[in-house]
């Protein structure tokens, strides 16, 4: 599907884990944490670098399958009080979304994360998307970008590629999380950024000029 033209007003989505922040030293504490809660052993350190995915997806690596919902729950309880402060954000995160305000436009948060716990990370670090949706993944990404006419949505991830691309969003991807840019690329992104630091020139490019944008 190809790339939406740019909306009136421009509304762009992000990806929060490893797009706007660096969320592995919080999650791997709140496993950790989990693991001596329970007893169970959680490789907390290969969880990390695997971010993207729903939380049950990785709790199937630890848990057999009728506890993982419990776990889910007992991760989301320790979550807050464990991996809020620990989380920074990533470079240019502040700035790129503020960028899509000067520009005149709205921004938005879509994330696999419980949705409650990704307000917290964003209400801590002072970054304010005028919308935030948690609980989604990949293509269903697309039911909230589609709902607030996003015609772009950055992410780190090939799930937030497929949730661009089922969209019919210009797919933004980083490479700050687990995927590497080939992978990314190989995924149908429209344009690989190092990071969100370059995104202002980037979309200051994309403002005046949208298919000269793509693939860069």
């Amino acid at each position: 599907m190809a790339p939406m033209a740019p909306t009136t007003p421009l509304t762009v989505g992000f990806d929060l884990d490893m797009t706007l922040i660096d969320s592995r030293p919080g999650i791997r504490a709140c496993y950790l944490a989990l693991a001596e809660r329970t007893g169970a052993f959680i490789d907390a350190d290969l969880a990390v670098t695997r971010l993207g995915p729903p939380l049950v997806d990785e709790l199937v690596n630890w848990f057999p399958a009728e506890q993982v919902p419990a776990m889910a729950d007992l991760y989301r309880e320790l979550y807050p009080g464990i991996a809020i402060t620990a989380t920074p954000a990533l470079a240019g995160a502040r700035e790129a979304v503020e960028a899509v305000r000067a520009a005149g436009g709205r921004t938005m948060v879509v994330t696999a994360k419980y949705e409650p716990n990704a307000r917290l990370h964003l209400s801590h670090l002072g970054i304010e998307p005028d919308v935030v949706v948690g609980d989604l993944w990949a293509e269903r990404k697309a039911e909230a970008l589609r709902a607030h006419g996003a015609g772009v949505y950055v992410g780190d991830h090939v799930g937030d590629v497929r949730g661009a691309r089922a969209a019919g969003a210009f797919s933004v991807a980083v490479a700050t999380g687990p995927c590497p840019a080939d992978e990314l690329r190989a995924a149908g992104a429209d344009v690989v950024l190092t990071d969100l630091s370059a995104f202002p020139a980037w979309l200051a490019g994309y403002r005046e000029a949208p298919a000269a944008a793509s693939r860069a």
